[in-house]
């Protein structure tokens, strides 16, 4: 469909939040999980380390579909536009593949405590996590296919002759794009959906039944795995029922591209989901804002007003104001 204003402003916005909140934010995760990896890897931070390493991939090819929604014309080289497209929906389906496969290592993480610790192997998360960065890219060539198509219908535009990225099919194309397009939501969304639903909802009761368990990490892994199932409805379900639409309607919906864009948002709310997954990337998160506030808040303090207002005098006034009162009291104390 051809972007209006209107639309071209919506895209911009939603794909500029996400770059500028995503980035940082994944960049962190990644030199968390890396070096996480190298001194005592799980299954756990091999799968978060690879789904990170998409999200960057995904957040680096962004700005190429920023150019074209501010233009609302593709204006950039030929080659760049089903290479922009196949990276940014090969990594939108190999994340669901990895939310899912980290679902099932959490569920036999608590199903199968004993059993599940004895065979876990670092190996097998580095497989699948191949497995899953080939089904998503095999499956996502279609957009290869798709653009250097050559239509037998003479008063059809070759795709690099227009100014359109990925859109303006023909009739020819239709007919392999959209059962294609109902396979993706049957293959790459609906089974790992169930997947995750079914591990997150058992996952859930377990802890619940489990009073042992520390209440803050409870509510903490109960969130995460809320979370989770969260970004599947909210981020990828839109877009694949447009595949579903397309099939029973036999075109291609005309708000795609709005059903695309809560997809997008998955790069910079996977973060926040590994902050409950992973001790490793919350003990980073705490170090940085401890640095922060040291580096920010300190110098505001130094003023006499400022430290009156906020309170903050610094650690040695307060230890030394604490030392010396502790004196006095035990002083008091041996008088009396």
């Amino acid at each position: 469909m051809a972007l209006t204003l209107v639309l071209s402003n919506l895209v911009l916005a939603v794909f500029g939040f996400t770059l500028i909140t995503g980035l940082p934010a994944n960049i962190l995760a990644f030199y968390t999980f890396f070096k996480k990896v190298h001194q005592r890897s799980t299954p756990m931070d091999v799968l978060l380390l690879s789904l990170t390493i998409s999200d960057l991939i995904f957040l680096f090819f962004l700005p190429f579909r920023m150019v074209e929604a501010a233009n609302m014309k593709w204006t950039l080289p030929y080659f760049l536009c089903p290479l922009s497209g196949f990276i940014f929906y090969s990594t939108i389906y190999n994340s669901t593949f990895h939310l899912t496969a980290i679902s099932v290592e959490r569920y036999l993480g608590v199903a199968f405590p004993i059993k599940y610790k004895l065979k876990r192997d670092p190996r097998n998360a580095v497989i699948a996590s191949v497995i899953f960065w080939v089904m998503s890219m095999g499956h996502c060539s279609i957009v290869y296919i798709i653009q250097y198509y050559n239509s037998t219908n003479v008063n059809f535009t070759a795709p690099y002759m227009r100014n359109t990225c990925y859109d303006e099919f023909s009739r020819e194309q239709l007919d392999i794009l959209l059962p294609f397009r109902l396979e993706l939501f049957i293959v790459l969304f609906l089974m790992p959906f169930l997947i995750c639903c079914f591990c997150y909802i058992k996952f859930i009761l377990i802890l619940s039944n489990l009073p042992s368990i520390n209440a803050k990490k409870r509510y903490r892994a109960i969130g995460m795995a809320l979370g989770t199932l969260l970004v599947f409805i909210i981020c990828f379900l839109p877009y694949n029922v447009s595949h579903v639409v397309g099939y029973v309607q036999n075109k291609s919906p005309d708000w795609r591209v709005q059903a695309l864009l809560p997809s997008t948002f998955n790069a910079c709310l996977d973060p926040f989901i590994f902050y409950f997954s992973s001790s490793a990337l919350r003990e980073t998160f705490r170090n940085i804002l401890q640095k922060l506030s040291r580096k920010f808040l300190q110098p505001c303090c130094r003023s006499a007003l400022c430290c009156h207002l906020l309170d903050c005098s610094s650690t040695e006034e307060k230890t030394q104001s604490t030392t010396e009162s502790s004196v006095e009291q035990h002083k008091l104390g041996r008088r009396v």
